[in-house]
């Protein structure tokens, strides 16, 4: 048979990733995932026992707001392993943009979430059912302004232009988001505690609210892994293996709108998770995105409750909330990149 004849390999294939080894199936992490949640309740200002914590853990909702699981905070910090798919959105940006530096912190979408948050809370709008509306609504701007604005210009929308683009739109959504506050005494008072980034606030009303939201992007994000393998060849490339760019686009970015804005909603805009999960992923799973994606959903659990479990332990008896914890370790990490990671650009 002459090549011509040939039929194509499996890794020529859309939405196929050639690799020597075959990734460890994610559900191994389950295991850490339910340790960082137990350590989350023993450890801190308000230790329960082992016992407690597994049955707080295994044990059906209405059992965990009991007794030193209930003091300690367990029943909302708990809720930190249900918008795990969150992490998935900026590995979905990373690979939209072709920019490993990609993440809603760095792009600009936290900031012009906060911001939406911020005036729905200046026009009275206390529910999270509200308010969450204002959060799509900003990070979509954000997004939208800063791609356009990373893309002018020689060269298209490079990692160093989308990066510079994405710090310039933080800054000017920022100093928006300052005027608003100090405008309002009870907007500033609600901001201060939600824009750090904690695990404290939320209950289950907030999660229902947010959790079919976060259920559809990460189930859109799932159906676009294939498709950002091929993406990441080049659009070129993605156009000749039969590739709908405009689809594969769209479908990523509402996914990664739900996931940013529904995080961002119920936790505030914790800063460089979700730059550190997709590169720790990709470092177990290999480069298939469809392996990365369901890494990313385990691995943000358990990263933000050990920041958070760190925070509780530091400054004893004072507790640090897990956004600054994130914003201290995450930031190195965020130069280690820069100066590691082989990208043409910078």
């Amino acid at each position: 048979m002459s090549n011509a004849q040939r039929a194509p390999r499996p890794e020529t294939l859309p939405g196929a990733v050639s690799t020597n080894r075959a990734p460890l199936h994610p559900l191994w992490l389950l295991p850490a995932v339910a340790a960082t949640c137990v350590l989350s309740i023993v450890v801190g200002n308000y230790p329960a026992p082992v016992t407690e914590a597994l049955t707080a853990v295994f044990s059906p909702a209405p059992a965990r707001s009991t007794g030193s699981c209930g003091r300690c905070g367990f029943p909302a910090r708990s809720r930190a392993c249900w918008p795990g798919p969150r992490s998935a959105s900026p590995r979905v940006m990373q690979g939209l943009t072709r920019n490993p530096l990609a993440g809603p912190g760095i792009l600009g979408i936290n900031a012009g979430a906060s911001l939406a948050v911020v005036v729905a809370l200046a026009l009275g709008v206390t529910a999270v059912e509200g308010y969450l509306w204002f959060a799509f609504a900003g990070a979509g701007v954000a997004a939208a302004f800063v791609y356009t604005l990373g893309s002018l210009g020689q060269g298209g929308a490079t990692p160093v232009k989308l990066a510079l683009a994405g710090a310039a739109f933080s800054a000017m959504v920022g100093s928006m988001t300052t005027i608003v506050t100090l405008l309002d005494a009870a907007t500033l008072n609600d901001y201060r505690f939600w824009v750090i980034g904690s695990l404290t606030r939320a209950d289950g009303g907030d999660l229902s609210a947010v959790a079919p939201f976060l259920l559809v992007g990460f189930v859109l994000a799932l159906a676009a892994s294939g498709s950002l393998n091929v993406v990441a060849l080049g659009d070129d490339m993605a156009r000749s293996l039969g590739a709908r760019l405009v689809a594969v686009r769209v479908l990523s970015a509402v996914s990664v709108l739900l996931l940013a804005g529904a995080a961002t909603v119920i936790a505030g805009p914790i800063a460089f998770i979700g730059l550190a999960v997709p590169h720790i992923a990709r470092a177990i799973a290999g480069p298939d995105y469809r392996w990365i994606l369901p890494y990313c959903a385990l691995i943000g659990p358990i990263l933000l409750l050990a920041a958070d479990v760190l925070g509780r332990v530091a400054v004893q008896p004072e507790q640090l909330q897990v956004g600054i914890v994130t914003g201290l370790a995450g930031a190195p990490f965020f130069l280690y990149l820069v100066r590691n990671r082989k990208v043409a650009a910078l």
